[in-house]
């Protein structure tokens, strides 16, 4: 079974973040994506202390699908550096990471 990963991204507004969650499912590079509740972030950006409300996703995908997804996300990311960080998962129900292998294979004709 390919390794599980956990990739995070945050994205202006639920619209982004609503259409970005579906093309990730739509090209079965993830298994799942969670949008969360808008929060907001505080950073450093071109030397300024910023604050933004943002909407976090939790994506779900195999790390073998990773840089297909990462250069997908960051293509269609509105932001001119988006977050993608992935964290791979140590552990996890067997049969859920079977299911994330499963629904991020290529679709068989």
């Amino acid at each position: 079974m390919p390794d599980t990963l956990l990739v995070l991204t945050n994205l202006p507004d639920a619209e982004a973040a609503g259409r970005i969650a579906r093309l990730l499912i739509e090209r079965r590079l993830a298994a799942c994506v969670n949008i969360l509740a808008p929060c907001t972030s505080v950073y450093r950006w071109n030397g300024a202390v910023e604050t933004a409300a943002e909407v976090p996703l939790l994506i779900k995908t195999c790390a073998d699908r990773y840089p297909a997804l990462q250069a997908a996300l960051a293509e269609a990311h509105p932001y001119e550096l988006p977050e993608i960080v992935a964290v791979p998962l140590h552990d996890g129900l067997p049969a859920y990471r079977a299911w994330v292998a499963a629904e991020t294979r290529e679709a068989q004709p």
